[in-house]
Order: C-alpha cells, then sequence, then structure tokens
C-alpha cells in the first residue's frame, strides 16, 4: 500500500463519522478538516490528537510529539508510519423519523377512559462532541451514518415521549380530543428532556416534532363516542342546564304524561328514564310517596297538583291555580312541547319561558 501524503473527506450527509481508509501514513502528511468537521488522529486504540478547527493539518512532530523517535530512523526524511485518520461530519440531519412502534394506553382526563394512541414525528441530530461520539458509540465501526444514528436514539425518544405525553395528558388536563392544539409545547419539552440523555454522547437532539397523534382502528370508537360526550356536554352548556336536570324533566314530563294510569305505569316511566344513573333524585323523592297497591283495597285518591306559586293543592289536570290564578301547564312559544310548571328553559330547544 502506497504512503498517503494527503489526508481529506468529502462528507456525505447521510453519514456522522468516517474512517479514513488507509492507515499508511507519512510524516508532514497534509490533513485537511473542512467547515463542520472534525479529525481525530488514533494510534494504536488510544485518541492521540483532536482536531477541532477547520484547516489544513501538517502530521509531524508539532501536532503528534511521539513522532520524533521516527526521525531517527533511515527512511530519508519521511519516516512512514501507521495510524488512523477519524472525521466527525457535524452539519445538522434534520429528516431521521420515529413513532411508536405500538399503541400507547393514555387516560384521558376529562373523561376518565383509556385511549390508545399512536405518536410519530421527525427530528434532527447535531453533532457537538466528535470524541465523546467515537468513545461511546462508534468504537470500532468503518462508518457510522444516520440510520445508525437513528437505531441508537430511536428507543430513547419513543420512552420519552410515551412518557411525557401521558404526563401532558394527566398534570395538564388536556383530553386527547384536543391534544393536537397542544403538539408544539409537548414537542419542546420532550426536546428538553432527550437532549439531558444525549449530553453524555456528544449528541444534540435539534426540531424534534410531534407531527401527529392518532388512534389506531380499535380506538375509533372510543374517539367517536368521546366526541359525541363532548357535543352532548357543550350542548346542555348553551342551553344552562345539566344532564341531571334534562333527565329530571324528561321523567316528569313522562309522568305528566301517565297522569291518568296506575301507580306501576309510572313506577315502569320512571326506571325507563335513568333513575338509576344518579340523576333523578326529585323523582326518586316522590317515588317513596307511592306504596304498593292491595287488589282488596280501594283504590288511592288522585294525586294533588301543588302551585309552583302559592303552594296552593289543586287537582290533576288544572291548568290555572284557584288561589292565585298563576298557570300550571304552557307549551313552549317555539316547538310546542308541554313545560313542566318549574322550567325556565324549554328542555327540548331552550327556549327561555315566555
Amino acid at each position: 500500500m502506497a504512503v498517503i501524503d494527503l489526508v481529506k473527506w468529502e462528507a456525505s450527509p447521510t453519514d456522522f463519522v468516517w474512517k479514513f481508509p488507509s492507515t499508511e501514513l507519512a510524516t508532514w502528511t497534509q490533513l485537511i478538516v473542512n467547515e463542520t468537521q472534525e479529525a481525530l488522529f488514533v494510534k494504536e486504540g488510544r485518541i492521540q490528537h483532536h482536531f477541532k478547527e477547520p484547516g489544513r493539518y501538517t502530521l509531524d512532530t508539532k501536532n503528534l510529539p511521539f513522532l520524533i523517535s521516527l526521525y531517527k530512523l533511515p527512511f530519508g526524511g519521511r519516516s512512514p508510519f501507521t495510524a488512523e485518520i477519524w472525521f466527525v461530519n457535524k452539519t445538522y440531519s434534520l429528516d431521521l423519523k420515529w413513532g411508536t412502534p405500538q399503541p400507547i394506553q393514555l387516560r384521558d382526563p376529562e373523561f376518565d377512559v383509556m385511549v390508545p394512541v399512536r405518536a410519530c414525528g421527525q427530528f434532527g441530530v447535531h453533532i457537538v462532541d466528535g470524541m465523546n461520539l467515537y468513545k461511546k458509540l462508534v468504537g470500532t465501526l468503518p462508518q457510522f451514518n444516520k440510520d445508525a444514528m437513528g437505531n441508537y436514539f430511536k428507543g430513547i425518544i419513543i420512552a420519552q415521549a410515551k412518557d411525557l405525553i401521558s404526563k401532558a395528558l394527566i398534570l395538564s388536563k388536556i383530553s386527547i380530543l384536543d391534544i393536537s392544539a397542544h403538539l408544539l409545547e409537548i414537542s419542546r419539552t420532550i426536546q428538553t428532556e432527550i437532549n439531558k440523555d444525549l449530553e453524555a454522547y456528544g449528541v444534540e437532539l435539534v426540531n424534534f416534532l410531534l407531527t401527529s397523534i392518532d388512534t389506531p382502528e380499535e380506538g375509533d370508537s372510543v374517539i367517536k363516542h368521546l366526541q359525541e360526550l363532548q357535543c352532548t356536554r357543550l350542548e346542555y352548556r348553551m342551553l344552562g342546564t345539566n344532564y341531571a336536570q334534562k333527565r329530571s324533566f324528561d321523567v316528569m314530563e313522562a309522568a305528566a304524561g301517565n297522569s291518568n294510569g296506575s301507580a306501576s305505569q309510572f313506577v315502569g316511566a320512571g326506571l325507563g328514564m335513568g333513575m338509576g344513573v344518579g340523576m333523578g333524585q326529585q323523582f326518586g323523592n316522590a317515588m317513596t310517596q307511592v306504596q304498593p297497591l292491595d287488589p282488596s283495597s280501594p283504590p288511592p285518591p288522585p294525586p294533588t297538583l301543588l302551585c309552583p306559586k302559592c303552594q296552593t293543592q289543586l287537582q290533576p289536570g288544572t291548568k290555572f291555580c284557584s288561589n292565585c290564578g298563576s298557570p300550571l301547564v304552557c307549551n313552549c312559544s317555539k316547538c310546542n312541547t308541554a313545560l313542566p310548571p318549574t322550567a325556565k328553559f324549554c328542555p327540548e330547544c331552550g327556549t327561555p319561558r315566555s
């Protein structure tokens, strides 16, 4: 093999570390380190010199003191020696991809349900210390490229991403339905935490982006159900009521429609309207007044109706109070739905009671 007089590297964008193929060097060999490069001079497995700055270097005793012993050998003033030259590419590589291989099981803090989600994105890397990278990752590999870099660090990135996405949902109380609005904020947090781990390797993570969080097919039904719940809650908020009040109105309306029926029909209507969901406390109180029927006993007297204004007892079906004249039953001016005596808004369309 010929003795080398000039050592340089035209770096490929996909290579981060590259070993010069020849080890037969001569004293006064010219080493050229380009911008965004570093070079390592390795002799017998040890780094003898770290060329951090760009420029032209002469491999002589000024840079490599151990060469002085070679000058005593009869090689015509150009003593050959064996050594390795490693180049480090410090340009930014910004198109590395990452993604969670399996869905992450996350608990939605707003609806308190488990939702499977997938996360993916891209990131860039920048080598800030070639010596640390060579010592801890490269070793005896002939080169260290983008694929090797991605394989080394994707595990760290995915583990941190899972943990930090979960914390963002729980601590910040972000629903999975609203997380798309927080992707940039979460990305910056993940980048900061991952860089703490990569600092020891001489590598810096840049432009980390969480580009998408979605659900696999088995999670679509969960997301659809959460969206329906969110729409329902928004509707109640706009109407100025809540689910408990809405169900109570429905029960009272059903009871008014069955006022001529038996008590057993009234009980059936109440149970069918979701009394067990914890939303019909008023109806539950009324139920305590219903006594079981004895076939041999005469039928109970019809229930009385109280005026909401003066509390006078009235017969069922009465439309106006005989004491104060207040209307007891009226219809919505917009959708003609019968309104309960105490309703301030229509339970169907939300129109204020006129």
